[in-house]
């Protein structure tokens, strides 16, 4: 049975498709027409280069490629109700540069206008087959076009499954709004984003808070750890004091301080060394030596205890010292 209603390129389409396709280029359908062939049922030939009675033409509404068929281009149009009055025998698509690309013929339907007291919207659909379908530019201007039921119904379908995904991960998210401070974490962000430095200056703090807070002993043996900015590092002064007694060790033949007689431990050790220790007593011996005494911390001078004695040897001394350190 030899095919009744069919579509096919026009002779121009046709050479304009093949031109886009050698050239790397593309053929831009954007308009369709509907007539109602003269009052006939039209055959479509390629030598035509308009419709024979066209009504109707505007922008496509739709222009995609088969998702069943990939050499198949479906191109839609809807009319409106306020549109109508004639019949649809014959549609046409048209490119960019106003050249009918391809005609066809339907089923014959009239169109009535909504005055006639009948009315409905009316989807004209085009499917043509083509040898590429990357020659022609699938893109539609959609502020100029009506949209079918079914269209929008899956747009909406689309737009829902990619909003309650985003939200899905927004709420499982451990930090969905990382542009904010948590209240819980907002000092450990500070710190972990480097804005400390320029929080503590907006506060009026300055460099000195950056040196952390203070620690130490209040008692008769004690110690204060001071927290110190040199030169943009934190460092910690320790100041230290208590008192002592004992013995004084012997005296080389020399004069020079053999080793400590007495030994003190510092309330807590200096973390790198003392710099320097004052003390201050008196021996059970007299004589003008007795208050020559000395301090050691060993070679390395950061022992956590230091020593000390006076020229008298082997003398029973009390006394106090204060020592700082770092």
């Amino acid at each position: 049975m030899t095919t009744k209603y069919f579509a096919l390129l026009t002779n121009q389409g046709a050479a304009k498709l093949a031109n886009a396709a050698a050239l790397g280029t593309k053929l831009q359908i954007t308009h369709m027409s509907v007539g109602d062939g003269g009052g006939t049922l039209p055959t479509p030939t390629g030598t035509q280069t308009a419709l024979i009675g066209e009504k109707r033409r505007a922008l496509l509404n739709a222009l995609s490629v088969d998702a069943a068929n990939s050499s198949q281009i479906i191109a839609e149009q809807i009319i409106p109700e306020n549109e109508g009055g004639f019949w649809i025998r014959e549609i046409g698509l048209y490119d960019s540069d106003n050249t009918l690309i391809a005609v066809a013929n339907c089923p014959e339907t009239y169109k009535p206008l909504l005055a006639e007291g009948s009315g409905r919207t009316q989807t004209v659909r085009m499917i043509l087959i083509v040898n590429s379908t990357d020659a022609v530019t699938l893109k539609i201007d959609p502020s100029v076009v009506l949209a079918t039921r079914q269209y929008v119904d899956n747009a909406v379908i689309e737009v829902k499954a990619y909003a309650d995904d985003l939200m899905k991960k927004h709420i499982a998210a451990k930090n969905p709004h990382n542009q904010y401070l948590q209240v819980a974490n907002a000092l450990k962000e500070i710190k972990d984003t480097n804005l400390v430095a320029g929080t503590l200056e907006n506060l009026g703090l300055g460099a000195i808070a950056l040196a952390g807070v203070t620690g130490g002993l209040i008692a008769s043996s004690g110690y204060a750890e001071l927290p110190v900015m040199i030169a943009g590092e934190r460092k910690s002064l320790y100041i230290q004091w208590g008192g002592f007694s004992g013995t004084t060790g012997s005296i080389a033949t020399s004069g020079i301080f053999e080793s400590p007689g007495i030994s003190v431990t510092w309330p807590v050790a200096f973390p790198n060394a003392a710099l320097q220790v004052i003390t201050g007593g008196s021996s059970d011996v007299g004589g003008a030596g007795q208050q020559e005494m000395a301090w050691s911390l060993g070679k390395t001078r950061t022992y956590g205890n230091f020593g000390f004695q006076c020229r008298t040897a082997n003398a029973a001394m009390t006394g106090s010292y204060i020592a700082i350190g770092y």
